[in-house]
């Protein structure tokens, strides 16, 4: 099933058919905001189920293209990024050491948003296409062989970063990856049961058509379910919060005024951003791999030159 929020935060279904509003499904489900409502469906879903399966084949369907997708997943409760999980495409000789960070809440933005460049002093900004996890249980020390139980759905997410903000000389999560406009997702979750093996999905973003990030999730240097295990040792996973499992570093590039930037993941639709820079600032347009094939070009043009 895929589960969106539409126009204003109107809980709906994705079908093949286009957008359908199952508001009156899950009008019993207590609610303040819309995360209170996404997290009241999740905790329900099992007893929800049939009435959105049943309001996906008799409701009418909206074009996909007559809505708004707003941000699935509004404002969880923690958004937990893996650092350095991948194993970059065979170019590293072992799984780097585990490491993650939190990225702010605040930072969701959805389909058709924009990323906003603050005013702030990044050597550049990056696109960071990665595969996100719904979490749909209560997850404390779980282990990896019962991870998958604990996983509502699989979401786009592109992890937005401001490089080289380096406060006390000292590398900061904080200050290059919690600003505002920094977490788009969606379109839509794509519940856990759509998905058979999350190790199994291709990973692309494109930036102004150009395709700059192309990897499956098979390269992950950990998979979901061990992710899932080694964060919940540390810090308990609540239903609605969002795992983002890492990327492939090769096609990072840099993100610049008026540009628009598509993700795509497996299974799990289409989604793009838009890009503004009220500082007009601007970067060589070439991926972290096109950058180290020319420094490495250019160092033996220096070296047969000498």
């Amino acid at each position: 099933m895929r589960l969106a929020f539409v126009d204003d935060y109107v809980p709906a279904i994705v079908t093949d058919a286009g957008v359908i509003d199952v508001s009156q499904a899950v009008k019993d489900v207590p609610r303040l905001t819309p995360q209170d409502l996404l997290e009241g469906v999740i905790s329900r879903f099992d007893a929800l189920k049939p009435q959105l399966e049943a309001a996906a084949v008799s409701a009418r369907a909206k074009p996909v293209s007559s809505v708004r997708f707003r941000p699935p997943v509004p404002q969880p409760g923690k958004i937990v990024c893996m650092a350095g999980n991948y194993m970059e495409s065979g170019t590293i000789p072992a799984p780097y050491d585990v490491d993650a960070f939190l990225k702010s809440p605040a930072s969701i933005i959805g389909d058709g948003d924009t990323v906003i460049l603050p005013d702030a002093p990044a050597t550049v900004f990056q696109h960071e296409a990665e595969l996100g996890v719904v979490i749909g249980r209560k997850a404390s020390k779980v282990a990896a062989s019962a991870a998958l139980g604990h996983v509502f759905g699989y979401v786009n997410f592109i992890d937005v970063s401001a490089r080289g903000i380096n406060p006390n000389g000292r590398n900061s999560f904080w200050w290059q990856k919690s600003w505002d406009t920094f977490g788009p997702i969606g379109p839509w979750i794509s519940t856990s049961d759509e998905v058979r093996d999350p190790q199994a999905l291709q990973i692309r973003l494109w930036n102004n058509g150009d395709l700059r990030q192309d990897f499956p999730t098979s390269d992950m240097a950990r998979g979901v379910a061990r992710v899932i295990e080694l964060l919940s040792n540390e810090v308990t996973l609540m239903p609605g919060d969002i795992i983002a499992t890492g990327t492939n570093h090769l096609g990072l590039g840099p993100l610049q005024d008026g540009e628009r930037v598509e993700i795509e993941i497996t299974g799990l639709g289409k989604r793009h951003i838009r890009v503004r820079d009220d500082k007009k600032r601007t970067w060589r347009r070439e991926t972290v791999a096109q950058q180290k094939a020319r420094e490495a070009a250019e160092a033996a043009a220096k070296a047969k030159a000498r």
